[in-house]
């Protein structure tokens, strides 16, 4: 790689990286405030810019959505053409604005005044007409762009950006926004997916290897082979009351050598089996597996009937 070329790009990286470490200084009231008039807010953040500022928006706007904020993004140039109608006294406007001045946002503002909806701005001027004009005001100010001629948006860009996670993650915070929250919002992925499925939807329930607590552990290894997930339950009319495992079997082998054949499976069986409910959710599961050093679960009703047998390769989803 050209050596010179790459150091553009290291250039590139340190000032936009400084540009987002800078905004930890500029950090006040105003973004608790931000944070709190959203949390208060019975409608939707509607987030608002023009040209780059615009395209941060966007992303902002569905950052805020898939993490349990209503928004979405409108153009300020559409709102002349009818889209003014989405909004309602209920939301909050989040509008962005490098400069602050941008003419287009500004002539934007009067209509969402006159409508009583409190804008939060976000901007490099704590001193511009869009600060002035909202009700609360992020200052994400950057010395400079990483632009060698400092005129194409880069390091504002990127700073307005991170400034739109912080706020998005803030809101996540204080909503108490858990993993099972996300998967509402995210069903098609693969997160969703794991967040969403469930025992039920995984197991395998067909040719059980159910052995009785009476047989010889001799008999009892054909059984557990034949069952192909290195496991054997025993059950009492329906209930489970013990688990045997291959490694319980090589364990004894070892243990007892000649004698392993006199004995039966309740003599090495683990009577209190890791148990789940068909609607605990895979992500559960694998906690359960963790903490336990485990490789398997039964799934089994609330009157312990055995109904099923999920194990680790199951919740690789």
């Amino acid at each position: 790689m050209n050596s010179k070329i790459k150091q553009y790009a290291i250039q590139c990286l340190r000032d936009e990286a400084q540009a987002i470490l800078s905004l930890i200084d500029q950090l006040d009231e105003n973004f608790d405030r931000a944070v709190e008039l959203i949390i208060a807010c019975k409608g939707k953040v509607i987030v608002t810019g023009v040209g780059k500022s615009g395209h941060i928006g966007t992303k902002i706007a569905a950052t805020l959505a898939s993490t349990g904020t209503p928004a979405f993004f409108v153009n300020p140039l559409d709102v002349y053409h009818g889209d003014l109608g989405v909004m309602t006294p209920d939301d909050v406007v989040l509008a962005l604005s490098n400069s602050g001045q941008t003419d287009e946002l500004l002539r934007f503002i009067p209509m969402v005044l006159h409508m009583n909806i409190p804008i939060i701005g976000m901007s490099g001027n704590p001193q511009s007409l869009l600060a002035k004009y909202s009700r609360v005001h992020i200052t994400v100010h950057v010395s400079r762009e990483a632009c060698p001629l400092n005129l194409a948006p880069t390091s504002s860009t990127t700073a307005a950006l991170a400034m739109g996670d912080a706020l998005a993650v803030a809101l996540m915070q204080e909503r108490g926004f858990r993993p099972g929250d996300f998967a509402q919002f995210h069903p098609g992925g693969e997160l969703g997916k794991r967040l969403l499925t469930t025992a039920a939807d995984v197991m395998r329930s067909d040719d059980l290897p159910v052995i009785p607590k009476e047989m010889h552990l001799g008999e009892a290894i054909i059984h557990v082979s034949k069952g192909k997930l290195g496991l054997g339950v025993s059950l009492e009319e329906g209930r489970v009351i013990g688990l045997i495992t291959d490694g319980d079997i090589r364990r004894a082998m070892e243990r007892w050598q000649a004698e392993f054949f006199n004995h039966t499976v309740s003599d090495i069986m683990t009577r209190s089996p890791k148990c789940v409910l068909p609607t605990t959710k895979i992500t559960e599961i694998q906690t359960i597996m963790h903490a336990n050093k485990i490789h398997t679960v039964l799934v089994v009703d609330a009157q312990q009937h055995l109904l099923g047998v999920v194990d680790h390769y199951s919740c690789m989803i």
